[in-house]
C-alpha cells in the first residue's frame, strides 16, 4: 500500500512539473513599433548578395589563390612533389615570395 501511495505522488509531481514546463511564462517587455522593424530579417540595411556577387566573389578569391601559388611556384614550391621536407619547403618559399606564414610554425 505504501509503494502505490509512493508510485502515485511521484506521477503527481512528474505530470505537475511537465505540465509547468510547457506552459509559457509572460513576457516583461512590450515591443514597440521600431523593435518590431529591426526585428524582421533584412531590416537591419544588411541584404543578402545576390548570385552574380557572389559569383563575383569566389571568381576574385579563386584568382587570388591562383596568384598566390603561381608566386610560391616561382619562389621554388614544388606542390606535385611528393617531399618529406613539406612543411619546411613551403615555409622557404613563402618567405622568398614575401606571403607569409604558414599554419605549422
Amino acid at each position: 500500500m505504501k509503494r502505490i501511495a509512493i508510485k502515485q505522488i511521484m506521477l503527481g509531481l512528474a505530470a505537475s512539473t511537465l505540465l509547468a514546463g510547457g506552459v509559457p511564462l509572460a513576457a516583461a517587455q512590450t515591443t514597440t513599433d521600431t523593435d518590431a522593424q529591426t526585428a524582421q530579417p533584412g531590416a537591419t540595411g544588411t541584404a543578402k548578395p545576390t548570385k552574380a556577387e557572389r559569383k563575383a566573389a569566389r571568381k576574385q578569391a579563386r584568382a587570388k589563390k591562383n596568384a598566390e601559388l603561381k608566386k610560391l611556384e616561382d619562389a621554388g614550391y614544388q606542390p606535385s612533389r611528393n617531399d618529406p621536407n613539406y612543411p619546411n619547403d613551403l615555409q622557404k618559399a613563402q618567405k622568398k615570395a614575401g606571403i607569409g606564414t604558414g599554419a605549422s610554425q
